[in-house]
């Protein structure tokens, strides 16, 4: 384990899309550099967001058009009128209405802005960009490029030339798209350099970036596309089996992502390279990673792609020792948090136990059951992660006005905070706690219900929208969240 994981740290978990700012969502703009500066001026020294990639229109970050691209949306637009490849005055109409402020046009006019007017230093970046990426930009810009073409359905039913990759047909179609291939290079260029510029922003201040990675990609995307191999597809290309999780905490008939598996013999035949080079982009990204549903490096979840639930499917092996000590041989030492939260078995704990990968811990989970609940504070190990919830709970207020009063009363009874209100009692059990590393969700900090929340598990609509205003975080709050990081030895 990279030594980023063994210090006494505290993060603020908020993704960049909850930013404020004048756009419909957040971006990579001054608000998130004024972030920066709240998180290192309380003493805060991580910030994790949810996944950076393209989203479809439903906008979860954890189901990407690829593995690799950053999601345009998130691009400031203003960073570009800087740089004198935008003027003020140019506007994006046609571009809105749809779930998040598609900027292709408004990208697409910095571009030309881009041609007539930037440095040659700037030029040759984004020559050299194109030139580093091309192992997965090639083939995204490309997919996108098609896929707009086709009214963004997705690729499983695109004329049978383009879906099955015909060689003639691509390279008409590179050729035929050339224009809107590389305005698509051009917004990842763009993509990349303000994330980039973010973190160094983030490390000058001592603020290190903790990213998320999905363990599985969705079917629909540049990744299964253009990779069908490391997938488990029939020769129509279609799935035989989707990936979930049976029922358990959130939901009683699971949750069918719907995501295709990989075919772990393929994958292992190449050294699993596919995964080494996406590991390698996100440690491009960000200093610490989260492998989200760690336990399908173990065994995964199979189901019929024919059933509607994820209530029928069997648990099936995965090579999560060989991948590991591929990701190992390959990058190093990387500082990696398995999520390992559900159904988890002494084989996953023992897989990550094998490579001293933290582990995490989620309060909200910890007063329902018994002594020897794994997430009570008095049954950490030094090496985990500790939150209070994540994206995908209620807020701790909305969390706490829905427990018994049975539970409340044990709540305090364990704390011995008994004068203090229930969320930040459990703000101050985190940081207390022993756990290397303690995360609070932003809208805890902010002391919000459950109008904040980010996510409901097994639900489509209504997610993925929440946002702050600056308002909302006064000094009392400031104060009280840089007392307790200092209090409990987390600067």
């Amino acid at each position: 384990m990279n030594n980023l994981l063994n210090k006494r740290r505290a993060g603020v978990l908020l993704h960049i899309t909850s930013l404020p700012g004048a756009d419909k969502q957040g971006n990579l703009g001054q608000d998130a550099y004024n972030f920066v500066n709240f998180l290192h001026n309380s003493g805060v020294s991580v910030w994790q967001t949810l996944p950076l990639g393209m989203t479809h229109a439903d906008g979860s970050p954890y189901q990407c058009l690829s593995a690799h691209a950053g999601n345009p949306t998130l691009i400031d637009t203003d960073g570009l009128v800087a740089l004198n490849w935008l003027h003020p005055e140019d506007q994006c109409t046609e571009c809105k209405g749809s779930y998040a402020f598609n900027k292709t046009c408004l990208i697409a006019k910095a571009y030309k802005g881009f041609i007539d007017r930037a440095t040659e230093q700037d030029k040759n970046d984004f020559i050299h960009f194109c030139a580093e990426k091309a192992f997965w930009l090639d083939d995204f810009s490309l997919f996108i490029a098609l896929r707009n073409v086709f009214n963004k359905q997705s690729w499983i039913q695109w004329p049978k030339p383009f879906k099955e990759r015909d060689v003639s047909a691509l390279a008409e179609a590179r050729q035929r798209l050339a224009e809107n291939i590389i305005n698509i290079k051009f917004e990842q260029y763009i993509f990349f350099k303000q994330w980039m510029s973010l973190k160094k922003h983030a490390n000058e201040k001592g603020i290190f970036l903790f990213g998320d990675i999905p363990i599985f990609v969705s079917y629909d995307s540049a990744d299964v596309w253009s990779n069908r191999k490391v997938f488990k597809l029939n020769d129509s290309c279609d799935m035989s089996v989707v990936a979930g999780v049976p029922p358990d905490y959130f939901s009683t008939t699971g949750q069918r992502w719907g995501n295709p598996h990989y075919d772990w013999k393929y994958l292992a035949k190449t050294n699993f390279a596919w995964w080494t080079e996406r590991m390698e982009t996100q440690l491009e990204q960000f200093d610490i990673l989260r492998i989200d549903h760690f336990r399908g490096l173990e065994a995964a979840w199979e189901i019929p792609a024919d059933e509607p639930t994820a209530q029928q499917g069997e648990w099936v092996k995965a090579p999560g020792q060989a991948l590991l000590n591929a990701i190992k041989n390959k990058l190093g030492a990387i500082p990696l948090v398995a999520e390992d939260l559900g159904i988890i078995t002494d084989e996953v704990e023992a897989l990550r136990d094998e490579f001293n990968l933290p582990g995490m811990k989620i309060l909200q989970f910890a007063f329902g059951g018994n002594s020897d609940n794994p997430y009570l504070p008095d049954n950490y190990e030094r090496n985990c992660v500790v939150y209070t919830g994540t994206h995908d709970n209620d807020t701790t207020v909305g969390w706490s006005n829905s427990i018994s009063e049975h539970e409340k009363n044990y709540v305090y009874d364990y704390l011995g905070n008994p004068s203090m209100s229930l969320h930040c009692a459990l703000i101050q059990a985190a940081l207390g706690s022993v756990a290397n590393l303690a995360v609070i969700p932003m809208q805890d900090i902010l002391e919000l219900g459950t109008e904040a929340r980010m996510n409901t598990p097994g639900t489509t609509t209504g997610n993925w929208n929440w946002r702050f205003q600056w308002h909302q975080l006064n000094n009392d709050k400031v104060t009280r969240l840089s007392h307790l990081v200092s209090l409990f030895n987390r600067r």
